[in-house]
């Protein structure tokens, strides 16, 4: 949306129901309490020989290597994986190699009946984040960065985005999977106790005691703090996030069966990643 807007040639890649709507509808989003719409080209079939200055894959982590796959024999050569978690790039890697570009959106939202509910942050807040997998400042990087600059969407430049994502990955496990579980959703009562908040306190404590002896740089920086915080002060700060709108729109049926299915592929990952690292 930001990127049309800014005057760029964009192409969405969709399949079946989202393919349709957005053919017939444009791009719907809501803004200021009404729906708007942008009219976008998008395609359904990618072409080996169709190239992209860049290819943005926005997916969940537990879809991130079929939705590469899909782009492996296509030959542009910039895939930026605007994925929010990930626990290393190994996979990713052996999938499209070095045109791999790592990035964590600093945006968000909830797709609702074929509206987009978008969700920009302040940067002081988060920023859009990316970086070469060697953390050097290369020239895609450059370009990359003047093309968020362009579109007016805060960003920052990484040297060391795997730990960044990692230290995201953390949190979202350590929030997400007290709130949701392989067979039920935490019921809404359940989840405003500082029960439930001391849970999260001590769950990120570890992890991040965890990825920090595994040699991983907790990034960003304040999540340091949290280590040194007292649990006390934590739970109050999660028993006022877990009274959010944004908590109680986690806990809804669809959003946790989806959220769900990333925080089990994130943990089965994570443990293996601090199994290799003999922790």
């Amino acid at each position: 949306m930001k990127l049309i807007e800014a005057g760029f040639d964009v192409t969405l890649y969709a399949h079946s129901n989202r393919f349709k709507s957005l053919s017939e509808n444009g791009l719907q989003y809501k803004e200021k309490g009404s729906v708007q719409s942008i009219q976008v080209k998008v395609i359904d079939t990618l072409e080996n020989d169709d190239i992209y200055d860049f290819i943005f894959v926005t997916v969940r982590y537990d879809r991130s290597e079929s939705a590469l796959l899909a782009l492996k024999d296509n030959q542009s050569k910039n895939i930026v994986t605007m994925t929010s978690n990930s626990i290393g790039f190994s996979s990713w890697l052996d999938i499209v190699g070095d045109r791999l570009l790592p990035a964590f959106p600093g945006f968000g939202g909830q797709m609702k009946d074929g509206v987009l509910h978008a969700r920009f942050l302040p940067k002081i807040i988060t920023a859009t984040a990316f970086g070469e997998v060697n953390g050097e400042v290369t020239e895609r990087i450059e370009n990359l960065a003047k093309l968020f600059k362009t579109a007016k969407l805060p960003y920052v430049i990484k040297k060391d985005m795997q730990a960044y994502l990692i230290t995201h990955s953390v949190s979202d496990i350590a929030m997400l999977s007290v709130l949701h579980s392989e067979d039920k959703i935490t019921d809404k009562k359940t989840a405003k106790t500082r029960t439930t908040a001391r849970q999260i306190t001590v769950t990120l404590k570890a992890y991040l005691r965890a990825i920090q002896k595994a040699g991983v740089s907790i990034d960003p920086p304040m999540l340091k703090m949290v280590l040194k915080f007292p649990n006390l002060l934590l739970d109050l700060f999660f028993m006022t996030w877990l009274r959010t709108k944004m908590v109680r729109d986690m806990m809804l049926p669809n959003y946790a069966i989806r959220a769900n299915n990333e925080i089990v592929q994130l943990s089965h990952d994570l443990k293996k990643f601090l199994s290799q690292n003999d922790i």
